[in-house]
C-alpha cells in the first residue's frame, strides 16, 4: 500500500486592522466612549500586578486632556519582549499573572484582582484616534531600558528602545491623537465626565488634568465602605448619594452584602409608582470598574420598586465588558438580593409599621405580585394590602372582622354591578377583577383559620334579596310575563324582588359563563354547516342572566302597573337598558340598538299622551285622565 507525502506550509492570518476596528466601534461596543474605560481599565490592571509583585507600591492614574490625550499609570509596565508579545499581536490578552509575569492565556477567569478578560482593550482608542503611542518602563525587570510602541491604525507600528532617563520610574502612558470626528469624546469636559462615570469607585486615586493645569480627582471610596458617625448619619450618606446618582429621594435604602459572591452596594427603594413593565436598570461596578448602569438581570422581575449601585468581584461581563453573562453566579446572586429586599419588607412590619404603610400604598402590585409565591411574606403583608370591597378600599383583617364569609368577583365589572346591593344586603364582597388581588383573597384562609372565602356567584346575591308580598307579584303577574318575552331573547331571566337601596330600579346579574354562553350562541346562530353543528354541540347549561326588578323602586311600581303591551314591552327593554349601563361594561351593537329603541318607543309615547302620569290607567286612544 502507497502513502502520497505533501508538504504542508503554515501560514498566519493577515488581520485588517480597518476592519477589525469598524467590527468593535459598530458592533461590539456601544459608543466611542468606551475608549476611556479600556484605557483606566488596562492601567488599574499594570497597578495591582505591580502590587502584587511589590506590596506597598504606588497606584495612581493621571489622565492629562488637550490637543493629544495621555493616560498615565504607576503600574508593572511593559518590557521590550513583552511589547513584542502583546501589543503586535492582535486579541491575546496581556494580563499579569500573581507574580507580576505576563500571562499570555488571559483568560483565566480564576485571576481575580485583575477587571479584563479579553486582549482588545487598546484596539478601542483605535475608534477615536488613528495614532497610538504605549511608553512603558518594567517594574518586574529594573535594568530593562524603556519601549516606545507607535500604531497606526492602518496596522503599521513601530518599536524602539529608549534610555531610562525617558521614563524615571515603571509605568506605562499611553498617548492618543484623536480624530477629528471623534473630538468630542476627548474634549477636556467629556473627559472627566467619563472617568466619573466610569472609574468613581476605583480603589486607586484617578486624576483628570485639563489644559489650564487644574486637577480633577474622580473617584472615592463608595458611601457604603466609609465609616460614619452613627446608622442615622450613614442613611443620610446614602440617601444623599441616591440623589446624586438617580436624582430622587429613596423612600428607603437596603444595603446589600454578599461576601460569597464578592458584592457590596445599596438598594434605593423608588418613592413613586412605576409600572411592573418598566425595568429599572441597576448599575453595576466590576472591581470598582463601572460595566453598566442598564442591568435589569442583576434583580428577579417582581423587585421592579428599587434601583440598585453594586460593586461585585465574581459576575462575568460579556466581550463588551458592558453588561452581565448571564450563568449560575448571576442567578445566585439575583436570588440572595431578591432574598435580601424581601428580608427587608418582612422586617418593615415588626420595625417600622409607618414605612411599611407607605410603601404599601405606593408600591402594593410588587408586594402582591411577590406575595403569591411566597407564602412568609403573604402571611405578613396580606393583612396589611388595601382591595377594593363593598366597605371601601380596606386591608382583608379589617374586612373580615365584620364578614366572616367573603364573597371575590372574578372581573371589576361584576364588582361594580353588585356591590350597591350586595353593600345594602350586608354582604362582603372583594373586587378580585384587579391584576394578583382574586388569587390572593383565596388565600386568605391560609392565613386567618375560620375565615371562608368563595366566589361570587349571582344566584348568592338573589337569595339575599327579599321576596315581594305574593299580593303585589300576582299584581305584576301580567307586565312580568311581558318583560320575560321580551327580555328572553336575549338570554336573561326576569324577577321581581324587594332590595336597597331604593334608588336603584334593576340589578342585572351576569356571570362570566352566562355571557360565554350568549356569545357561542350569537355565533351558532350566525353560522351554517358544519360550524353551526360544532358551537351547538358546545352549548352549555349555564344560569341566565337575570334582571332583577326592585319593587320597593316607584319607577318599577308604576312600570307594573303597565297593561298596555307596546308600553310594556318598551319599558321592559328601557329597564333591562338601564341595568346594562349600570352594570359599566361595553355594549355590544344589539344593545345600543335596544336602548335607542327604546328610548324612542318612551318618548314617542310621552309625545302622544302628553298628560298621562300613571301609565298602567292608560290605553291607547283614551283621554288622559284628569285629576280631580
Amino acid at each position: 500500500m502507497s502513502h502520497s507525502h505533501r508538504t504542508e506550509t503554515a501560514h498566519t492570518f493577515q488581520v485588517d486592522l480597518r476592519g477589525l476596528v469598524d467590527l468593535l466601534s459598530h458592533h461590539l461596543y456601544s459608543s466611542p466612549r468606551v475608549y476611556l474605560r479600556e484605557l483606566l481599565q488596562n492601567a488599574v490592571d499594570a497597578i495591582t500586578a505591580r502590587q502584587a509583585l511589590t506590596p506597598g507600591a504606588p497606584g495612581s492614574i493621571t489622565v492629562r486632556t488637550g490637543d493629544t490625550l495621555t493616560v498615565t499609570d504607576t503600574g508593572v509596565g511593559l518590557t521590550e519582549a513583552d511589547v513584542h508579545r502583546f501589543l503586535a499581536t492582535i486579541g491575546r490578552s496581556s494580563k499579569r499573572t500573581a507574580d507580576g509575569g505576563l500571562d499570555g492565556a488571559g483568560l483565566d477567569a480564576a485571576r481575580g484582582e485583575f477587571i479584563g478578560q479579553f486582549g482588545i482593550g487598546l484596539l478601542a482608542c483605535f475608534v477615536v484616534a488613528d495614532e497610538i503611542t504605549v511608553l512603558s518602563r518594567s517594574a518586574a525587570d529594573p535594568a530593562a531600558p524603556a519601549v516606545e510602541w507607535r500604531g497606526h491604525s492602518d496596522g503599521r507600528y513601530t518599536i524602539r528602545t529608549l534610555p531610562a532617563s525617558a521614563m524615571p520610574e515603571p509605568g506605562t502612558t499611553v498617548r492618543l491623537t484623536p480624530r477629528a470626528d471623534n473630538a468630542e469624546w476627548t474634549s477636556p469636559d467629556q473627559v472627566v465626565a467619563l472617568a466619573r462615570h466610569y472609574g468613581g469607585l476605583l480603589r486607586h486615586e484617578v486624576t483628570v488634568v485639563d489644559p489650564r493645569g487644574t486637577a480633577h480627582r474622580v473617584n472615592a471610596a463608595p458611601p457604603w465602605e466609609r465609616s460614619h458617625r452613627s446608622p442615622l448619619a450613614r442613611k443620610e450618606a446614602l440617601t444623599a448619594h441616591c440623589r446624586e446618582l438617580f436624582d430622587f429621594t429613596p423612600l428607603d435604602t437596603i444595603e446589600l452584602d454578599l461576601p460569597a459572591a464578592g458584592l457590596r452596594g445599596v438598594a434605593y427603594v423608588l418613592p413613586t409608582a412605576v409600572s411592573p413593565a418598566q425595568r429599572a436598570g441597576h448599575r453595576v461596578h466590576l472591581k470598582g470598574m463601572l460595566l453598566t448602569d442598564q442591568a435589569p438581570e442583576l434583580l428577579p422581575d417582581w423587585a421592579f420598586f428599587v434601583r440598585c449601585v453594586v460593586d461585585t468581584t465574581s459576575l462575568r461581563p460579556t466581550a463588551s465588558r458592558e453588561s452581565l453573562y448571564e450563568d449560575g453566579t448571576l442567578s445566585a446572586v439575583r436570588d440572595a438580593l431578591g432574598e435580601r429586599i424581601r428580608d427587608w419588607l418582612t422586617g418593615l412590619a415588626a420595625s417600622d409599621p409607618a414605612l411599611l404603610h407607605r410603601f404599601i400604598d405606593t408600591h402594593h402590585l410588587a408586594v402582591k405580585a411577590l406575595a403569591r409565591y411566597d407564602d412568609e411574606l403573604l402571611r405578613i403583608v396580606l393583612p396589611w394590602l388595601p382591595f377594593e370591597t363593598t366597605d371601601g378600599n380596606v386591608t382583608l383583617e379589617e374586612f373580615a372582622r365584620t364578614h366572616p364569609t367573603l364573597l371575590v368577583t372574578r372581573s371589576v365589572e361584576e364588582f361594580r354591578q353588585v356591590a350597591p346591593i350586595a353593600s345594602a344586603a350586608g354582604l362582603g364582597v372583594v373586587n378580585g377583577g384587579y391584576t394578583y388581588d382574586r388569587d390572593l383573597v383565596l388565600r386568605l384562609p391560609e392565613i386567618r383559620p375560620g375565615t371562608a372565602v368563595s366566589d361570587l356567584d349571582p344566584a348568592t346575591v338573589t337569595a339575599h334579596l327579599d321576596a315581594v308580598d305574593p299580593t303585589a307579584e300576582l299584581r305584576a303577574a301580567g307586565f312580568l310575563a311581558v318583560a320575560r318575552e321580551t327580555i328572553g331573547v336575549h338570554d336573561c331571566d326576569v324577577v321581581l324582588r324587594d332590595f336597597q337601596p331604593v334608588t336603584a330600579p334593576a340589578l342585572l346579574l351576569d356571570n362570566r359563563e352566562a355571557r360565554h354562553e350568549r356569545t357561542r350562541a350569537g355565533l351558532a346562530a350566525d353560522s351554517d354547516g358544519l360550524w353551526a353543528d360544532i358551537l351547538g354541540s358546545l352549548r352549555n347549561e349555564t344560569p341566565r342572566a337575570q334582571l332583577v326588578l326592585n319593587h320597593l323602586n316607584p319607577l318599577v311600581r308604576q312600570a307594573v302597573t303597565i297593561t298596555e303591551r307596546g308600553l310594556a314591552v318598551t319599558t321592559a327593554e328601557a329597564l333591562y337598558g338601564q341595568a346594562l349601563l349600570l352594570s359599566r361594561r361595553p355594549l355590544r351593537a344589539s344593545e345600543s340598538a335596544l336602548l335607542n329603541r327604546a328610548f324612542m318607543g318612551l318618548l314617542s309615547h310621552a309625545m302622544h299622551h302628553p298628560g298621562a302620569d300613571t301609565p298602567g290607567t292608560d290605553t291607547p286612544g283614551t283621554e288622559p285622565r284628569k285629576e280631580l
